[in-house]
């Protein structure tokens, strides 16, 4: 594109063009943004953003988090930006950064991480994205606008509603490729060693996330679907890569012998964490659903695996050749539930009343867009008082329609009232810090664990022992309970 179009575009859609020098390198660098619209960037999509994640509630955790940023960013190549740090209520295994300084991490990857200089290692990698300015380096504002769409669509979309193998390819989600993500890499650890942590601690990080990649890889096989992952640049162990070693060894030379040893106090704050969906979302225990707030329960067919995700319940078959999704919605208008299954969706043939043991209902059949193309799809309103439930199920072809027709309905006829039998089933799993006794294995706390799949797995991944290894007696480890 001939450089004066460039520049016309730029500025009509509010960009400043120039070479600035890049804080971390000190050279010139074609940037989009000035600094003032970059802060002004990530001030306006974390609002965005906030709308559709929610913060975990524990002052004592985000204040703990804060103080870590503080640390780091004050030996940053930014020292004088502020950083802004969110604890998420998210099950997802994610940290990332906005520009401007808006740093996130999930609970959910709290949950693997085994101390404190781990936890200022994922920190300090994302800190290294915004002081080398990646997401203002490498994307326009305009992109920033589907980046954050896609972060946020990772929390909140269904099967059919969005391919979460497009959503992986982002830049927020999946890193900035090689180069920008090993770049990160040895500005953390730089800052982990200036700020008296041990930066190699930064390949345990990566080793941490290169574990979930495994055993969702082993997932993945048994759900018949492609693996999902949060970095996947590292196609050997990260112990084992050779250019991630050189550049966090060669932090060491910033470490300095005043630092007195740090308390570590990380794992004491995860006694009690959360584990996977919070009670605010509902708990899916087996193939049940329960949910405290809505004061329901659901049942899917048995073995198929479900999504609860932040907008919306998925299930899928275990050929992932069949779904059940069911969204919630307010009612606002006075109508029978047959009157607002035919307002709602065009052309609906068989159409039937339908009771569960608690609630009115309709359903009926329409032909609409699934994952499979156009299909047939069994659709139905549930009513509870002024809220209703939207149901739609469908498969790949008419004749897997009919084989899992009967399974829809008994899921649909399922949705009931939450007993007061039933109230500590809407209790999310919650991280119990314990001190390992003589002879305890993974395989023996698995037996005893409430995790319903995988529990030898999981407890050695919350502990840092995936796939192999085994607790030693007095040392502190995270069962669930």
């Amino acid at each position: 594109m001939p450089r004066i179009l460039t520049l016309l575009l730029l500025s009509v859609i509010g960009f400043s063009y120039g070479c600035a020098s890049n804080p971390v390198t000190g050279r010139p660098d074609l940037v989009f943004m000035t600094e003032e619209q970059e802060i002004a960037s990530g001030r306006k999509y974390h609002q965005e953003l906030l709308k559709h994640y929610k913060v975990y509630q524990d002052p004592e955790l985000q204040s703990y988090v804060s103080a870590i940023v503080e640390e780091l960013a004050s030996a940053s190549h930014r020292d004088q930006l502020l950083f802004h740090v969110t604890v998420l209520d998210s099950p997802e295994v994610n940290a990332f950064a906005l520009p401007g300084g808006y740093l996130y991490i999930t609970r959910g990857i709290m949950a693997y991480i085994n101390s404190e200089a781990e936890l200022a290692g994922v920190l300090g990698h994302e800190i290294g994205h915004v002081t080398a300015r990646h997401g203002v380096r490498q994307h326009t504002a305009s992109t920033l606008t589907s980046m954050l769409a896609n972060v946020i669509s990772a929390s909140v979309s269904g099967y059919g509603v969005s391919d979460l193998t497009n959503i992986a390819g982002t830049a927020i989600l999946r890193g900035y490729g090689r180069e920008h993500e090993l770049e990160a890499d040895r500005l953390g650890a730089e800052y982990l060693a200036r700020s008296g942590y041990d930066p190699e601690k930064m390949i345990d990080v990566v080793a941490i996330l290169k574990s979930q990649e495994e055993f969702d890889k082993q997932l993945a096989k048994e759900e018949h679907r492609a693996p999902r992952a949060y970095h996947g640049l590292f196609a050997s162990h990260p112990k084992n890569d050779q250019r991630l070693q050189e550049v966090i060894r060669a932090a060491n030379q910033y470490r300095s012998k005043n630092k007195a040893p740090r308390n570590d106090r990380f794992l004491q704050l995860t006694d009690g964490m959360v584990l996977g969906s919070n009670a605010s979302n509902g708990i899916v225990r087996n193939n049940q659903f329960y949910h405290k707030d809505l004061a329901i329960t659901l049942s899917f067919p048995p073995g198929w695996s479900i999504d609860n995700l932040a907008d919306r319940i998925v299930a899928y078959s275990k050929d992932r050749d069949g779904f059940i999704q069911i969204v919630l919605n307010d009612r606002n208008k006075r109508m029978t539930p047959k009157e607002y299954v035919k307002t709602h969706f065009k052309g609906v043939q068989n159409g039937q009343e339908i009771k569960t043991a608690n609630f009115q209902g309709y359903t009926g059949f329409i032909s609409g867009k699934t994952p499979f193309g156009k299909r047939k799809i069994r659709v139905a309103a549930i009513y509870q008082e002024k809220k209703v439930y939207l149901i739609a199920a469908s498969a790949k072809n008419d004749q897997l329609l009919k084989q899992y027709d009967s399974a829809f309905l008994a899921t649909i006829r399922s949705l009931n009232k939450l007993g007061s039998d039933q109230l500590h089933l809407a209790q999310p799993q919650r991280i119990k810090l314990i001190t390992a006794r003589k002879g305890d294995t993974f395989a023996s706390l698995a037996q005893r664990s409430p995790l319903s799949s995988h529990a030898e797995e999981q407890l050695r991944l919350l502990n840092g022992h995936y796939p192999t290894g085994e607790p030693t007696a007095g040392q502190q480890i995270k069962i669930v309970e």
